[in-house]
């Protein structure tokens, strides 16, 4: 469940870094109070991200089987898909947002990306037991050609 997804303008400069490769990255969830703004940067910019509850933890998930790969001059970003299982109550969001966790480039947590999780837009829960997922795109997270 993606509807769309934006780029931060800072992450254009250093989208194409090998050190991506070695990096920690998460994805956190924000509510319909986010404003999505291309000129935010870092993760201290972000507001209204969840709180650790009902299976959510403030931080985010980390992705997992991160890969990097260029095959005929196209770089192709990956990860497998994230899920959040709802406990003890819902988990709602409108937004997740990627980030590299630490130190990249000189910024500490830099931005990646933003989703958009329904294109109404509308906000996206999961109920107790059940889990919120966002399936990335079979083709990658991105590429770049």
């Amino acid at each position: 469940m993606t509807a769309s997804v934006s780029f931060y303008n800072n992450w254009k400069a250093a989208i194409n870094d090998a050190a991506l490769r070695a990096a920690t990255v998460k994805v956190t969830l924000h509510t319909s109070t986010y404003t999505f703004a291309a000129t935010q940067s870092v993760y201290a910019d972000l507001s209204n991200e969840l709180s650790t509850a009902n299976g959510y933890t403030n931080g985010g998930l980390a992705l997992s089987s991160i890969t990097w790969s260029q095959t005929s001059g196209t770089a192709t970003f990956d990860a497998a898909d994230l899920v959040w299982t709802a406990s003890g109550g819902s988990i709602t969001a409108r937004r997740a947002v990627m980030r590299v966790v630490g130190t990249f480039n000189s910024q500490v947590d830099p931005l990646i990306l933003s989703w958009l999780l329904d294109t109404t837009p509308a906000d996206v829960t999961a109920t107790d037991g059940n889990t919120l997922t966002i399936q990335l795109n079979a083709s990658g997270i991105y590429t770049l050609a």
